[in-house]
């Protein structure tokens, strides 16, 4: 018989999955406990509502991502060999949850409040909040350029995630399907994304 530890763990698990696959509004109770393999009281002995659910889903995923990004901000380095830290941290975490993006994205746009309100139930600061004052920071003493916030994080992002929105299109219209050269891809994507923020950020040395 399991324990209440590791069904809850096996719960959250599938819940993950299909929240990722589906989104909050499409993913119900009962479609959850069927995927556990349990009926739907048992379910709501271990979570009373999809909210809380929802809830432990989300903390499971920024507690196990979020830690490790305030380990490299806390770093005695620049930002932006920080951001190279940042970009693996995020590549290795989509490689291994390639809904994710899109699962993000489609939450911001269904009620980012929600989506706002149970993040900060977890975590004290978010990842956005952490480069935000680590940008500002450099930029007061003159080792970054003065570049609106909002354009360094839109651009960093855009840059991020886009090929993770679009792998099936890229891989179609550019590598006959191939998962492999993909994954090459990615891997000189990386120096693109970092090539483009340094020219963001980075004063021209005349």
């Amino acid at each position: 018989m399991e324990t209440t530890e590791n069904m809850e763990y096996k719960i959250i698990e599938k819940a993950k999955q299909l929240f990722v696959e589906k989104g909050f509004e499409d993913t119900n109770m009962s479609d959850i406990a069927i995927a556990v393999g349990i009926n739907r009281t048992t379910l709501h002995y271990y979570f009373r509502t999809k909210d809380i659910m929802f809830q432990a889903v989300l903390g499971l995923l920024v507690q196990s991502f979020i830690p490790r990004i305030q380990t490299i901000i806390d770093q005695d380095s620049t930002f932006m060999q920080k951001l190279d830290q940042i970009l693996n941290e995020y590549i290795s975490l989509f490689e291994a949850n390639p809904s994710l993006p899109k699962f993000m994205l489609g939450e911001v746009q269904r009620d980012v409040n929600h989506l706002l309100a149970v993040a900060q139930k977890e975590v004290d600061k978010d990842i956005i909040s952490l480069m935000k004052n680590q940008l500002i920071k450099e930029m007061k003493e003159g080792k970054l350029k003065q570049v609106p916030i909002v354009e360094v994080i839109s651009t960093f992002y855009s840059l991020l995630i886009f090929p993770f929105l679009a792998k099936n299109l890229i891989t179609k219209l550019f590598f006959n399907g191939e998962q492999e050269t993909y994954l090459f891809f990615l891997k000189r994507w990386k120096k693109n994304i970092l090539q483009q923020m340094k020219a963001l950020l980075e004063r021209q040395i005349i």
